[in-house]
């Protein structure tokens, strides 16, 4: 059976991946942003919490045990609600900055800024009810939603059992002086923290992996698309044999023209030819012309014609043709065989022109 050319069913080229990016269509998964989002959150608590809360603290202590002397006609009480402020946004300026790097990663780490507003253009399936009930009957909805819930379920599973065996201690805080219940809060927030970080690692590496499946399966090409966009980038095979066959064309024409110039052509003697230019002052000779078979044959005639003289040293011939090209001088270890054969040529002119009444 012959293979569909619509088929997709060949890996993305490079380009086609580029071209992707570009658009904007590239591995997103959530879970990963999310992942990045919980370990950043567990880094503050960790981290920050204590002296960001001892900071409000010390702030809060203060406003209380002066409240008596706060004024609350309208300009005092802006200016305590603007102090107010300045120590909130100085307490969790850090921690919220750190939160915001950690969202950031989330998405650079699945991959490369991308500027494209292409994902901006309005369409019409955004909008369309027909196009958003599809998308929330869709497969790829259905597996969303159960994702979340197999998630929900685990997380809380996991969780429950963890406070569980904190409920004695949990149940003794309501008897405890309020100054101690946050380090114990504290110690339970890193713990549920973290067995939640823990968990999302795992959810996260498995739900990336899904989605750079479902991208690349996305980006397989046809055959036919394949070929396409070789045309694109290397240029469609037919034109590129035109212009090839254009430029021999040229160099033909340019060669035959070049052949009444030459000083003598060198013969294999019917399947190579090699025509040879050369005048006193020249560091060497030059070849202006060369070919094989019916080019060889066609050098020869031209010089014919114009009384060039043609002579037969088949090995010369087939060395100087496989080592010199158009326009470039003979190598140096073909100097002594072709100046043998230019000094012939010389010394039969003198001859004739001596014979010459």
């Amino acid at each position: 059976m012959a293979e569909d050319d619509t088929e997709k069913s060949l890996d993305p080229s490079q380009k086609r991946l580029q071209e992707a990016h570009d658009r904007g269509d590239v591995v997103k998964s959530q879970e990963v942003s999310t992942w990045f989002l919980m370990a950043g959150a567990t880094l503050i608590v960790m981290a920050f919490s204590g002296a960001a809360s001892a900071g409000m603290l010390t702030t809060l202590r203060g406003l209380i045990a002066n409240s008596y002397d706060i004024r609350v006609d309208g300009a005092g009480f802006i200016a305590v609600m603007a102090r107010l402020g300045r120590e909130v946004i100085a307490a969790t300026a850090l921690p919220l900055s750190l939160l915001m790097l950690a969202a950031l990663a989330g998405n650079l780490i699945q991959h490369p800024l991308v500027w494209s507003a292409e994902a901006l253009a309005p369409k019409f399936s955004k909008i369309s009810p027909s196009a958003g009930l599809g998308r929330l009957a869709s497969k790829q909805t259905m597996a969303n939603f159960a994702k979340g819930l197999a998630k929900l379920g685990l997380l809380g599973t996991v969780i429950g059992m963890l406070l569980w065996r904190e409920r004695s201690r949990l149940e003794g805080l309501v008897t405890v002086d309020p100054a101690a219940i946050l380090p114990i809060v504290h110690v339970l927030a890193v713990r549920v923290l973290g067995t939640v970080v823990a968990i999302l690692a795992v959810i996260a590496a498995m739900d990336y992996f899904f989605q750079y499946r479902q991208w690349f399966e996305r980006q397989k090409m046809s055959v036919a698309e394949l070929k396409e966009e070789f045309k694109q980038t290397d240029g469609d095979p037919a034109v590129k044999g035109k212009i090839k066959q254009i430029r021999q064309n040229r160099m033909r024409k340019r060669m035959m023209a070049a052949v009444p110039k030459a000083s003598v052509v060198i013969t294999n003697p019917t399947h190579y030819a090699v025509a040879l230019r050369y005048e006193p002052g020249m560091n060497a000779p030059v070849c202006v012309a060369k070919g094989v078979d019916l080019i060889a044959r066609k050098i020869r005639e031209v010089a014919s014609e114009h009384g060039i003289p043609v002579v037969e040293n088949p090995p010369l011939a087939r060395a100087v043709h496989a080592t010199v090209e158009i326009d470039q001088e003979i190598k140096p270890e073909h100097y002594k065989a072709v100046a043998e054969v230019i000094g012939y040529i010389m010394r039969l002119n003198r001859s004739f022109a001596g014979r010459r009444p």
